[in-house]
């Protein structure tokens, strides 16, 4: 297929393209490159611009002959979302609704969008599936399970077909070092405390009173190439049928702050300091995936479970761009 991938010069859409790439699909990436990397994008086709530019949008998928989009262009910090919803709602839900009515005139009716677990906020069960209520606890949140429901009505009104994907944790890079994970401000776990591995700076630990085991949260991680796989399967599965689905992404196993630094110290060999820091807002305790569902519909299961081969790659990555992709 001919695919846009929107945001596809950050870190999960960087790796999805190489892997659509690597299935047979002709991707072109559209990223304002914000938060995104030139360099992480590669030799694949890179058009810089904005994804809610409806007529830019429109021209691209006529040029191109666009037959399927991946959305992962979106607003994606939990603690800023709260702090400014309404850039929430303007970039993950407005012009995101303005992307869905560009592709429906122009007939693309393929559309897999790149959401997540914060849509059930505090958790009833452990693990979740698809039919744990939804509940969110921040804006981030709130506006892709709006979008989610976007979907839904549009499948039923105006055929539009749709995965959406559920991430919990993403983490780690690509195999060969190549790929990994880089944002200006990082505000994720495992490449703050590889940072810490390289500098000895500590690594901040928000918050001790969870109600976790040991009292800092605890989030199931899922390697971002068992992800990219996963978009490469939804769009397979949306040649073959229409409808509105949603799968949860995850390796259904849970680890604390405290487990992950203690992990980290293991692979990379070094002590990691630690400095303690307030709780963020809209965190909640824990989240952990069931991930039946898309194993069994999808036929999807992650290669990467196991959490210090997670951190491998991704202290592989560390290593060999200290100063991100500028490095």
């Amino acid at each position: 297929m001919k695919l846009l991938v929107t945001g596809g010069a950050g870190y999960i859409g960087a790796v999805t393209v190489r892997r659509l790439r690597e299935a047979g699909h002709s991707p072109v990436v559209l990223d304002d490159l914000s938060e995104g990397h030139r360099a992480a994008v590669g030799d694949t086709e890179l058009v810089v611009g904005d994804f809610g530019d409806s007529a830019r949008v429109g021209e691209l998928v006529r040029s191109k002959s666009i037959d399927g989009v991946v959305h992962f262009a979106a607003s994606s910090l939990v603690g800023e979302s709260v702090q400014d919803p309404a850039r929430y709602y303007r970039n993950n839900l407005v012009r995101s609704l303005m992307l869905l009515d560009v592709l429906r005139e122009q007939g693309v009716g393929r559309f897999v969008l790149s959401s997540t677990a914060a849509v059930y906020g505090e958790p009833l069960t452990i693990p979740m599936d698809e039919d744990h209520p939804t509940r969110p606890t921040n804006p981030y949140g709130e506006t892709k399970l709006a979008l989610e429901g976007a979907l839904r009505w549009y499948q039923a009104a105006y055929g539009f077909g749709s995965i959406s994907l559920r991430y919990f944790n993403a983490a780690g890079a690509t195999q060969d070092g190549v790929l990994g994970e880089v944002h200006d401000p990082e505000t994720h776990l495992i490449p703050n405390v590889l940072r810490a591995a390289l500098t000895s700076e500590p690594v901040p630990v928000f918050g001790r009173d969870y109600a976790t085991h040991d009292g800092t949260a605890v989030r199931d991680y899922v390697h971002v190439e068992d992800l990219a796989d996963a978009h490469v399967l939804a769009l397979e599965r949306l040649e073959k049928q229409g409808g509105a689905e949603v799968f949860n992404l995850g390796n259904g196993a849970g680890f604390s702050v405290l487990q992950v630094i203690d992990a980290a110290r293991r692979v990379t060999g070094r002590t990691i300091p630690i400095r303690q820091a307030p709780r963020r807002p809209g965190d909640p305790d824990g989240l952990v995936a069931s991930s039946a569902r898309a194993r069994e519909v999808l036929g999807w299961k992650p290669r990467h479970a196991d959490l210090d081969a997670i951190l491998e790659t991704a202290w592989r990555f560390a290593r060999a761009h200290p100063r991100g992709y500028a490095s």
